[in-house]
């Protein structure tokens, strides 16, 4: 499969978890006729905020969310990356992305490497540390079409992190998100872009739809950028769905056009995976 077509969810999140999965399943459900893999955004059946976070937590092994998307996506024959959830495990805190395959099954998970903690002076200031850990592992999974790599939001920001995905094969990056109105209109689409064009492959962000009524605020602008650095795909601040098909044999045409991967000084340098 060198085609293939995204469905970028970017749904409102309250503080409400049924309404929450409600809405996640019937978007699912209706996506699903128009797409091969379903992305949902960051703590999408959660507000983003700290005390939600402890109060929404399940465990993996028992996961009221986790059962119910795994039931979608096994119903519609579909690739669901399922954003994340606050995960518990070991009296510990997680923000844990989830992949499932078309049989419902959990193919991969990725616990957020780089804890958003943050305070840019009299904008905002946020400290997921004081409740959530980081996780250790890198995260690239076989899929049909291919291998992708997974992070979540403030992950993108580290180059090291998406270039040991991509010489490990990931073809595509994802990265469930929920930047805010201080570091999104700076940063977002310049993080995609950079992403992209630095490793040749295609960057995938899905946030949660702006929800002023909330604590924080997210950005939105739920994204997909190219080989070639460019935006081919983007959602605005409000509650929707955005399709966009790809075509992963743009990435060879790129890499043969513009051979930065060749061309690294890998005499001189290198990034090691520990």
């Amino acid at each position: 499969m060198t085609k293939l077509k995204l469905a970028l969810c970017q749904m409102n999140v309250i503080d409400d978890k049924e309404e929450n999965l409600r809405k996640a399943s019937s978007i699912i459900n209706i996506a699903s006729n128009k797409a091969d893999f379903i992305v949902l955004p960051e703590m999408f059946n959660c507000p983003y905020s700290n005390d939600k976070f402890l109060e929404y937590c399940e465990e993996e092994k028992d996961s009221y969310t986790l059962n119910i998307i795994s039931k979608l996506a096994k119903s519609n024959q579909i690739y669901i990356l399922a954003g994340s959830i606050p995960e518990k495990e070991d009296g510990k805190l997680y923000n844990t992305s989830y992949l499932f395959n078309k049989d419902g099954n959990i193919i991969a998970k990725h616990r957020k490497m780089h804890l958003f903690d943050i305070d840019v002076k009299d904008k905002i200031t946020f400290k997921e540390s004081d409740v959530l850990t980081a996780g250790d592992d890198f995260t690239i999974v076989k899929t049909d079409f291919g291998k992708i790599g997974i992070g979540i939001c403030y992950d993108i920001r580290f180059p090291e992190l998406a270039r040991i995905m991509v010489e490990n094969g990931a073809l595509i990056l994802f990265y469930p998100g929920a930047f805010n109105m201080t570091t999104g209109p700076a940063h977002w689409e310049l993080l995609f872009r950079a992403r992209a064009l630095d490793n040749q492959v295609y960057c995938v962000g899905v946030a949660p739809a702006l929800n002023k009524n909330a604590s924080y605020h997210s950005f939105g602008h739920s994204i997909v950028a190219n080989p070639w650095g460019e935006i081919i795909s983007e959602a605005g601040q409000k509650e929707e769905v955005i399709f966009c098909e790809i075509n992963l044999d743009e990435i060879k045409k790129v890499r043969e056009e513009l051979p930065l991967l060749k061309n690294k000084r890998e005499d001189l340098y290198e990034i090691i995976k520990k």
